[in-house]
C-alpha cells in the first residue's frame, strides 16, 4: 500500500521534528505517515473515542509519536503551566464538567471547547485538585487565555 498524500507539512513535538504526510481526509481510514512510517488511521467525531493508529508498514520497531503528542482531533489535552489549563485555540466554551475542590486524574474531561464546528474535549494533563474554573458556558475565548487553575 502507498501514500498518496494530499497535505504535507512538519510536526515539533517536545523538540523532536516529525515530517507528517496526509491522504484523503474524505476517506476513511486515512492514510498518515510520520518519519516514513505508514499508518492507517481512524477519525470518529465523537468525543468520548480518541483516534487509535496501526502500523501497516514499519521499518523498526521504535516508537514514533510520543505519547505526550495530541490525538488529530478530539480529544486533547492541553498544555499549560503545572497550575494552569489553557485554551489550545480560540473558540466557545461549550461544556464544564468539573468545579473548584474536584479530584481529577491524567486524562479526564475538564471541559468543551467549540471552534470552527468542532467540538473538542479539554483534558487534564496532571492528576491534581482543581482551584479555580476561569471560564463559564458560552464564553468565548482567544488560544492561550486560562480556563483552569489546579490547588
Amino acid at each position: 500500500m502507498s501514500l498518496h498524500p494530499t497535505r504535507r507539512f512538519s510536526l515539533v513535538v517536545n523538540g523532536q521534528d516529525y515530517c507528517i504526510e496526509l491522504s484523503d481526509l474524505s476517506v476513511s481510514p486515512v492514510e498518515v505517515s510520520v518519519n516514513g512510517n505508514l499508518y492507517q488511521v481512524t477519525i470518529e467525531p465523537t468525543e468520548s473515542q480518541p483516534v487509535l493508529a496501526q502500523p501497516v508498514v514499519t521499518a523498526a520497531p521504535t516508537p514514533v509519536v510520543p505519547a505526550v503528542m495530541p490525538a488529530v482531533g478530539p480529544p486533547i489535552a492541553v498544555a499549560g503551566s503545572d497550575r494552569q489549563v489553557r485554551s489550545p485555540m480560540p473558540g466557545d466554551i461549550i461544556g464544564i464538567s468539573v468545579k473548584p475542590g474536584d479530584s481529577v486524574v491524567v486524562g479526564q474531561q475538564l471541559c468543551s471547547l467549540e471552534a470552527m464546528k468542532m467540538k473538542s474535549a479539554i483534558r487534564s494533563a496532571r492528576d491534581g485538585v482543581i482551584a479555580s474554573v476561569e471560564v463559564t458556558e458560552g464564553q468565548a475565548v482567544s488560544h492561550g487565555d486560562v480556563l483552569i487553575n489546579f490547588e
